[in-house]
Protein backbone atom coordinates (compact mmCIF):
# COMPACT_ATOMS: atom_id res chain seq x y z
CA UNK A 1 0.00 0.00 0.00
CA UNK A 2 1.21 3.27 -0.44
CA UNK A 3 0.83 6.41 1.17
CA UNK A 4 1.44 10.03 0.64
CA UNK A 5 4.26 11.59 1.95
CA UNK A 6 4.75 14.47 3.60
CA UNK A 7 6.20 17.69 2.62
CA UNK A 8 9.30 19.17 4.87
CA UNK A 9 7.97 22.28 6.78
CA UNK A 10 10.68 24.52 5.26
CA UNK A 11 11.38 25.88 9.21
CA UNK A 12 13.50 29.40 8.95
CA UNK A 13 17.05 28.04 10.67
CA UNK A 14 17.37 31.44 12.06
CA UNK A 15 15.24 31.30 14.91
CA UNK A 16 15.38 35.75 16.10
CA UNK A 17 17.21 38.56 14.96
CA UNK A 18 18.53 40.98 16.99
CA UNK A 19 19.58 43.91 14.30
CA UNK A 20 22.48 42.52 12.25
CA UNK A 21 22.97 39.72 14.54
CA UNK A 22 20.95 36.19 14.21
CA UNK A 23 20.55 33.56 16.45
CA UNK A 24 20.16 30.15 15.02
CA UNK A 25 18.26 27.50 15.99
CA UNK A 26 21.55 24.93 16.32
CA UNK A 27 22.93 27.47 18.41
CA UNK A 28 20.05 27.61 20.52
CA UNK A 29 19.87 24.31 20.79
CA UNK A 30 23.52 24.12 22.27
CA UNK A 31 22.49 26.97 25.00
CA UNK A 32 19.32 25.36 25.87
CA UNK A 33 21.12 22.20 26.56
CA UNK A 34 23.59 23.55 28.30
CA UNK A 35 21.68 25.69 31.10
CA UNK A 36 19.21 23.02 31.81
CA UNK A 37 22.06 20.09 31.83
CA UNK A 38 23.65 22.43 34.50
CA UNK A 39 20.36 22.80 36.56
CA UNK A 40 19.57 19.09 36.21
CA UNK A 41 23.36 18.50 37.55
CA UNK A 42 22.92 20.84 40.09
CA UNK A 43 20.02 18.58 41.36
CA UNK A 44 21.61 15.46 40.33
CA UNK A 45 25.31 15.76 42.77
CA UNK A 46 22.68 16.38 45.73
CA UNK A 47 21.92 12.12 45.51
CA UNK A 48 23.94 10.32 48.13
CA UNK A 49 26.79 9.29 47.31
CA UNK A 50 27.79 12.88 47.12
CA UNK A 51 30.72 13.38 44.28
CA UNK A 52 30.61 16.95 44.20
CA UNK A 53 29.43 20.60 45.51
CA UNK A 54 26.84 22.58 44.05
CA UNK A 55 29.20 25.27 43.36
CA UNK A 56 31.76 22.91 41.84
CA UNK A 57 28.94 21.90 39.25
CA UNK A 58 28.42 25.58 38.65
CA UNK A 59 32.47 25.84 37.68
CA UNK A 60 32.25 22.98 35.55
CA UNK A 61 29.53 24.74 33.38
CA UNK A 62 32.60 26.96 31.39
CA UNK A 63 34.65 23.80 31.25
CA UNK A 64 31.89 21.29 29.58
CA UNK A 65 30.71 24.02 26.99
CA UNK A 66 34.68 24.20 26.05
CA UNK A 67 34.67 20.69 25.48
CA UNK A 68 31.42 20.17 23.92
CA UNK A 69 32.32 23.20 21.20
CA UNK A 70 36.14 22.40 20.69
CA UNK A 71 36.06 18.82 20.36
CA UNK A 72 32.92 18.61 18.41
CA UNK A 73 34.70 20.94 16.01
CA UNK A 74 38.09 19.46 16.28
CA UNK A 75 36.45 16.08 15.87
CA UNK A 76 34.12 16.80 12.42
CA UNK A 77 37.54 18.31 11.47
CA UNK A 78 39.67 14.83 12.02
CA UNK A 79 36.52 12.13 11.52
CA UNK A 80 35.30 13.64 8.46
CA UNK A 81 37.03 16.42 6.53
CA UNK A 82 40.80 16.38 7.49
CA UNK A 83 42.15 16.87 4.23
CA UNK A 84 39.74 19.57 2.99
CA UNK A 85 40.62 21.45 6.50
CA UNK A 86 44.17 20.67 6.47
CA UNK A 87 44.17 22.76 3.19
CA UNK A 88 42.14 25.26 4.43
CA UNK A 89 43.09 25.75 8.33
CA UNK A 90 41.12 29.29 8.76
CA UNK A 91 37.73 27.38 8.23
CA UNK A 92 38.32 25.66 10.85
CA UNK A 93 37.22 28.86 12.81
CA UNK A 94 34.39 28.84 10.65
CA UNK A 95 31.76 27.12 13.05
CA UNK A 96 28.69 29.36 11.95
CA UNK A 97 28.99 26.90 8.11
CA UNK A 98 28.09 23.94 10.28
CA UNK A 99 30.52 20.68 11.21
CA UNK A 100 30.24 19.45 14.27
CA UNK A 101 30.44 15.95 15.80
CA UNK A 102 29.42 14.55 18.79
CA UNK A 103 31.91 11.55 18.86
CA UNK A 104 34.55 14.57 19.17
CA UNK A 105 32.26 17.05 21.65
CA UNK A 106 32.36 13.67 23.82
CA UNK A 107 35.81 13.34 23.58
CA UNK A 108 36.09 16.96 24.59
CA UNK A 109 33.57 16.78 27.55
CA UNK A 110 35.88 13.55 29.00
CA UNK A 111 39.24 15.39 28.65
CA UNK A 112 37.46 18.24 30.33
CA UNK A 113 36.32 16.11 32.73
CA UNK A 114 39.44 14.15 33.86
CA UNK A 115 41.79 17.38 33.95
CA UNK A 116 38.47 18.99 36.18
CA UNK A 117 38.22 16.18 38.52
CA UNK A 118 41.97 16.14 39.04
CA UNK A 119 42.38 19.87 40.01
CA UNK A 120 39.29 19.41 42.19
CA UNK A 121 39.99 16.22 43.85
CA UNK A 122 36.73 14.48 42.99
CA UNK A 123 35.62 11.37 41.50
CA UNK A 124 36.49 11.13 37.66
CA UNK A 125 33.64 8.37 37.18
CA UNK A 126 31.28 9.74 40.17
CA UNK A 127 31.18 12.91 38.62
CA UNK A 128 31.26 11.56 35.33
CA UNK A 129 28.16 9.79 35.79
CA UNK A 130 25.92 12.69 37.18
CA UNK A 131 26.93 14.43 33.99
CA UNK A 132 26.57 11.64 31.11
CA UNK A 133 22.84 11.18 32.55
CA UNK A 134 21.97 14.62 31.20
CA UNK A 135 23.51 14.39 27.71
CA UNK A 136 20.55 12.15 25.80
CA UNK A 137 18.91 15.91 26.76
CA UNK A 138 21.19 17.74 24.93
CA UNK A 139 21.24 15.55 21.83
CA UNK A 140 17.51 15.34 21.55
CA UNK A 141 17.63 19.08 21.05
CA UNK A 142 20.75 18.94 18.80
CA UNK A 143 18.97 16.64 16.75
CA UNK A 144 15.33 18.73 16.53
CA UNK A 145 17.93 21.79 15.46
CA UNK A 146 18.95 19.30 12.56
CA UNK A 147 15.64 18.57 11.70
CA UNK A 148 14.62 22.41 11.70
CA UNK A 149 17.98 22.81 9.36
CA UNK A 150 16.31 20.06 7.11
CA UNK A 151 20.19 18.25 7.11
CA UNK A 152 21.19 14.93 7.57
CA UNK A 153 18.48 13.45 6.01
CA UNK A 154 17.34 9.79 6.07
CA UNK A 155 17.80 7.32 3.00
CA UNK A 156 15.48 6.56 0.36
CA UNK A 157 12.15 5.69 2.26
CA UNK A 158 9.72 3.12 1.15
CA UNK A 159 6.50 3.69 -0.32
CA UNK A 160 4.15 2.11 2.33
CA UNK A 161 6.27 4.14 5.48
CA UNK A 162 3.09 7.06 6.30
CA UNK A 163 6.06 9.80 7.41
CA UNK A 164 8.41 9.00 4.37
CA UNK A 165 9.42 12.74 3.66
CA UNK A 166 9.85 15.06 0.70
CA UNK A 167 13.14 17.64 1.68
CA UNK A 168 13.54 20.40 -0.33
CA UNK A 169 16.67 20.01 -3.15
CA UNK A 170 17.12 16.16 -2.00
CA UNK A 171 16.11 13.56 -4.63
CA UNK A 172 13.64 11.30 -3.47
CA UNK A 173 11.49 10.65 -0.65
CA UNK A 174 13.56 10.28 2.67
CA UNK A 175 12.90 9.03 6.21
CA UNK A 176 13.02 11.70 8.74
CA UNK A 177 16.63 10.25 10.30
CA UNK A 178 17.00 13.31 11.98
CA UNK A 179 13.94 12.88 13.97
CA UNK A 180 14.46 8.80 14.66
CA UNK A 181 17.98 10.04 16.37
CA UNK A 182 16.11 12.68 18.07
CA UNK A 183 13.04 10.18 19.87
CA UNK A 184 16.37 7.15 20.79
CA UNK A 185 19.47 8.73 21.33
CA UNK A 186 17.82 11.67 22.44
CA UNK A 187 14.19 11.34 24.16
CA UNK A 188 14.53 7.54 25.35
CA UNK A 189 18.01 7.52 26.39
CA UNK A 190 17.25 10.06 28.54
CA UNK A 191 14.55 8.56 29.97
CA UNK A 192 16.46 5.24 30.94
CA UNK A 193 19.45 7.50 32.64
CA UNK A 194 16.97 9.20 34.67
CA UNK A 195 15.65 5.79 36.22
CA UNK A 196 18.81 4.29 36.79
CA UNK A 197 19.87 7.52 38.51
CA UNK A 198 16.92 7.44 40.92
CA UNK A 199 18.58 3.90 42.33
CA UNK A 200 21.38 4.51 45.15
CA UNK A 201 22.55 0.99 44.44
CA UNK A 202 23.42 2.11 40.94
CA UNK A 203 24.71 5.09 41.47
CA UNK A 204 27.31 3.96 44.01
CA UNK A 205 28.71 1.90 41.07
CA UNK A 206 31.44 4.49 39.80
CA UNK A 207 31.29 4.47 36.12
CA UNK A 208 28.08 2.16 35.60
CA UNK A 209 26.10 5.11 34.74
CA UNK A 210 29.05 6.37 31.95
CA UNK A 211 29.03 3.18 31.03
CA UNK A 212 25.22 2.81 29.84
CA UNK A 213 25.30 6.06 28.29
CA UNK A 214 28.28 5.27 26.17
CA UNK A 215 26.73 1.69 25.10
CA UNK A 216 22.96 3.20 24.78
CA UNK A 217 24.13 6.02 22.61
CA UNK A 218 26.36 3.42 20.40
CA UNK A 219 23.62 1.52 19.98
CA UNK A 220 21.10 3.55 19.66
CA UNK A 221 23.09 5.67 17.12
CA UNK A 222 24.55 2.80 15.10
CA UNK A 223 21.05 2.06 14.70
CA UNK A 224 19.88 5.26 13.34
CA UNK A 225 22.72 4.93 11.09
CA UNK A 226 20.85 2.32 8.99
CA UNK A 227 18.62 5.26 8.19
CA UNK A 228 20.40 7.99 7.66
CA UNK A 229 21.64 9.01 4.81
CA UNK A 230 25.43 8.99 4.59
CA UNK A 231 27.96 11.98 3.90
CA UNK A 232 28.28 12.25 0.41
CA UNK A 233 32.54 13.10 0.49
CA UNK A 234 32.61 10.32 2.91
CA UNK A 235 30.18 7.20 1.46
CA UNK A 236 30.30 3.56 2.65
CA UNK A 237 33.08 1.83 4.30
CA UNK A 238 33.66 -1.66 4.56
CA UNK A 239 30.26 -4.00 4.99
CA UNK A 240 28.08 -1.07 4.18
CA UNK A 241 29.31 0.57 7.50
CA UNK A 242 29.58 4.24 8.10
CA UNK A 243 31.72 6.56 9.53
CA UNK A 244 28.84 6.97 12.40
CA UNK A 245 28.58 3.52 12.56
CA UNK A 246 32.87 3.27 12.54
CA UNK A 247 33.02 5.29 15.74
CA UNK A 248 30.22 3.84 17.68
CA UNK A 249 32.14 0.52 18.10
CA UNK A 250 34.82 2.19 20.37
CA UNK A 251 31.90 3.30 22.56
CA UNK A 252 30.11 0.18 22.89
CA UNK A 253 33.33 -1.63 24.18
CA UNK A 254 34.51 1.63 26.49
CA UNK A 255 30.29 1.10 27.61
CA UNK A 256 30.21 -2.69 28.31
CA UNK A 257 34.13 -2.39 30.27
CA UNK A 258 32.92 1.00 32.74
CA UNK A 259 29.46 -1.44 33.79
CA UNK A 260 31.36 -4.07 34.17
CA UNK A 261 34.49 -2.62 36.00
CA UNK A 262 31.75 -0.62 38.17
CA UNK A 263 31.11 -4.20 39.82
CA UNK A 264 34.62 -4.98 40.92
CA UNK A 265 35.48 -1.48 42.76
CA UNK A 266 34.38 -0.37 45.87
CA UNK A 267 31.05 1.08 46.63
CA UNK A 268 31.28 5.10 46.07
CA UNK A 269 31.02 6.74 49.36
CA UNK A 270 30.24 10.54 49.96
CA UNK A 271 33.39 12.36 49.47
CA UNK A 272 34.61 14.83 51.73
CA UNK A 273 35.35 18.09 49.63
CA UNK A 274 38.42 19.81 50.61
CA UNK A 275 37.70 23.60 51.00
CA UNK A 276 39.01 25.87 48.77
Amino acid sequence: MTSTPLHFPNFNPVMLYIGPLSIRWYAMAYITALIIGWILVRQLVRKEPIVATVTQVDDFLTWATLGVILGGRLGYVCFYQPVYYFTHPLQILEVWHGGMSFHGGALGVIVALIIFTRFNHLSFLGFSDRVTTVVPMGLGLGRLANFINGELVGRTAPDWLPWRMIYPGVDGVRHPSELYECLSEGVLLFFIMLCLIQFKSIRERAGFLSGVFLFGYAVMRGFCELFREPDSFLGYFAMGLTMGQILCIPMVIAGIYFMWQSYRMPKLQNLTIPKK
